[in-house]
């Protein structure tokens, strides 16, 4: 996956975005460019700004990777312009299992000097999962100086200036409920990066609680309030500081219905004080398991409702009062907090005379 640019982009793999605004174009050190003599000598990639009209961006590609263990992506950089003007900015994306984009992992933007700068990306996704690495150029409104970048490495140790994530885990919630993902990353100083909690459709979730385990290693919490089936997605962790940026796997919210019975209960037996029902509860809008079976009833002229756990397919109520209404409902609950669903249709009947 490196590449110094000697011979190309093209002899790394590397490849330009089809569906971009404009391409990178490589600078190469045995060929004459048009260059201002400040810049770097060498072979690179690089964008003009002052070609192009401002928010096109230029897509480079890395080749897709499968890494079996921690590893590390450095790069050099420099946003350069002659009367110090910005001239963009750099976005590091990260596409994953050949998904959507989403937002960038890193970025600079404005002047940042004629020198280069190192910067590193510690990406926790692993084998069989893969991953592409994306640099973008985006000119600003400026529309002066330069864009580039050089000698990326994929080196087989940890990065030194980024932190790295642990494994992230899917959460499973019931909808209404709170969500919370639990991101922990070691590495060196990494309490004071931005951190934040990056969606696959490209909203970020700021962070709402950070603490330090220990001197290496860190914790941040994120919490999405009252989800619904709308919040289901992929979700990453995402840490950066001017000196590059770590990001975690996606991980998957997933968001269970409370399960609510489709038809009412079915009426078997009836006498002056009792009513002998079947659940009926087999058919359900919303998701299982089903750990927990309930009646509730009341007369229909009253407001008090009694509700009572049922483990078997029919159920019988007795002390009723006779030649009197009833609306009997069943309620199923599943796993996990706020995991009862909502009644399901009534069951209107009346008792015999005594």
């Amino acid at each position: 996956g490196g590449c110094t640019f000697d011979d190309g982009p093209g002899a790394c793999d590397y490849h330009q975005d089809l569906y971009d605004d404009f391409e990178w174009v490589h600078v190469s050190a045995q060929e004459p460019h048009y260059l201002p003599p400040e810049m770097p000598q060498g072979s690179y990639m690089i964008v003009d700004s002052s070609d192009h009209d401002p928010g096109e961006k230029a897509r480079l590609q890395l080749p897709t990777m499968k890494e079996n263990d921690t590893h590390c992506i450095d790069f050099s950089y420099l946003l350069y312009s002659q009367k110090g003007l910005n001239p963009g900015t750099l976005n590091i994306l990260v596409r994953v299992n050949k998904g959507p984009l989403a937002n960038p992992i890193w970025n600079v933007t404005g002047f940042t000097g004629r020198d280069w700068l190192r910067a590193e990306l510690a990406v926790s996704t692993f084998w069989p999962n893969e991953y592409q690495v994306i640099f973008e150029a985006e000119v600003s409104g400026g529309r002066s100086g330069y864009i580039a970048i050089d000698d990326i490495q994929v080196l087989s140790y940890p990065c030194d200036k980024s932190p790295h994530f642990l494994r992230l885990g899917d959460v499973e919630v019931n909808a209404g409920q709170n969500a919370t993902f639990q991101c922990i990353a070691t590495g060196r100083d990494a309490v004071h990066n931005k951190l934040w909690l990056q969606r696959r459709n490209g909203e970020d979730i700021p962070v709402a609680q950070t603490k330090n385990i220990n001197h290496r290693r860190f914790a941040a919490s994120f919490r999405l309030q009252e989800v619904t089936k709308t919040d289901q997605d992929l979700y990453r962790c995402v840490t950066q500081s001017e000196r590059g940026s770590g990001v975690s796997n996606f991980a998957q919210l997933i968001v269970r219905e409370p399960p609510r019975p489709i038809a009412p209960p079915q009426l078997l037996g009836v006498g002056p004080t009792y009513l002998l029902i079947q659940l009926n509860a087999n058919s359900i809008i919303g998701d299982g398991p089903i750990i927990l079976k309930e009646v509730e009833y009341r007369m229909t002229s009253g407001s008090w409702t009694e509700t009572h756990a049922v483990n078997a397919p029919t159920y019988k109520l007795w002390h009723l009062d006779p030649d009197t209404e009833y609306e009997i409902r069943v309620l199923l609950t599943r796993p996990g907090e706020g995991g009862t669903g909502l009644p399901g249709p009534p069951l209107i009947t009346r008792t015999k005379c005594a």
